[in-house]
């Protein structure tokens, strides 16, 4: 599989999860949190033309002509949701278009939004070289990493897989 946006958030966020879903075992469909998430993404894009576009192996989810924004529904993971934002950057850098990113955290009851705006410098394209072959490698392995075992486990897709 080659890597996505989506891989680059789940290495950040659990190696098992980045390892499993990178070969081809998707739990997803079944998962509550990812159904909340695309109902998010699904009302965020509304009628707007700007929203869900797809380009090569990422789906971006609004492009405007200063940024790119990506918007979840938590800022649990702001370290994952920032490289995979870096990674559909570079990806829109290699076809020549430059933004910066904006990241956009939907929080159930909270009124104010958490905005984070990010840049690819040349330092963050480096390190996202790096991180990219470590994720190819990754999914090379014969088996997945290990269970990490923290309270965010519970609310993963892949909980019953890896617990029960």
């Amino acid at each position: 599989m080659q890597v996505n946006g989506t891989l680059i958030n789940y290495y950040f966020h659990c190696r098992r999860q980045c390892y499993l879903h990178g070969n081809r075992l998707n739990l997803e469909d079944n998962s509550e949190q990812v159904k909340i998430g695309k109902a998010i993404h699904e009302e965020k894009a509304g009628d707007s033309k700007n929203s869900e576009i797809a380009i090569d192996n990422i789906r971006l989810d609004r492009l405007t002509k200063e940024y790119l924004t990506e918007v979840k529904k938590s800022d649990a993971d702001v370290e994952a949701a920032k490289w995979q934002l870096l990674f559909y950057l570079k990806v829109l850098k290699s076809k020549g278009i430059e933004r910066k990113g904006r990241l956009e955290f939907v929080e159930k009851n909270k009124k104010d939004k958490k905005v984070i705006i990010v840049e690819l410098t040349e330092e963050f394209e480096k390190e996202l070289d790096n991180y990219i072959s470590s994720i190819e490698q990754l999914l090379e392995q014969e088996k997945p990493p290990e269970c990490i075992q923290t309270n965010t486990c519970k609310k993963c897709a892949y909980y019953e897989y890896c617990y029960i």
